[in-house]
This record gives structure tokens, C-alpha cells and sequence, in this order.
């Protein structure tokens, strides 16, 4: 854990990070007037090709999904069904 005043962490930000991304410190705690007001961590990151797809396999299309409606068609093209 690695500790120091609001100036200091200001001006060594960029450090902080790289200090947080190489996982030599795993907190960082700023302070005010050498009193603790925050915590700087890494946020954790989500595996994302996990994320992509979770709901493969739930729906069914069926198979005149992509077979013409004659109500749409009426309702662009004019007719009857409408």
C-alpha cells in the first residue's frame, strides 16, 4: 500500500498508474493534511468474450422468420389486407 498527500499524487499520477498496472502496489491512499480521504485501485477487468453472446441457444428463430408478411407488404406497397 502506498500512501501520499493530494500535491504529491497529483503531481505523480502517471506514476501511480504504472505503479497500479505492474501490480508493485495493489492501493494507492491519498491524503489530505496526512489524513486518508482515498483509495486508488485497479478496477477489475470483465473478460469480455465471455459477455458476447451469453443469450446463444435461448431463442429459437423460426423458420419463416425471413419469409414476406402480406400485412407489412399491404401497409408499404398498398393492397387489400390493409
Amino acid at each position: 500500500m502506498c500512501q501520499m498527500n493530494v500535491l504529491e499524487a497529483k503531481t505523480n499520477f502517471s506514476k501511480l498508474l504504472m505503479l497500479l498496472e505492474n501490480k508493485e502496489e495493489e492501493e494507492v491512499i491519498i491524503c489530505k493534511n496526512n489524513k486518508p480521504i482515498a483509495r486508488m485501485t485497479l478496477i477489475p477487468q470483465v473478460d469480455r468474450k465471455k459477455a458476447f453472446g451469453i443469450a446463444a441457444g435461448k431463442y429459437v428463430i423460426p423458420d419463416d422468420f425471413d419469409d414476406e408478411d402480406p400485412i407489412i407488404n399491404a401497409m408499404f406497397y398498398g393492397g387489400e389486407d390493409f
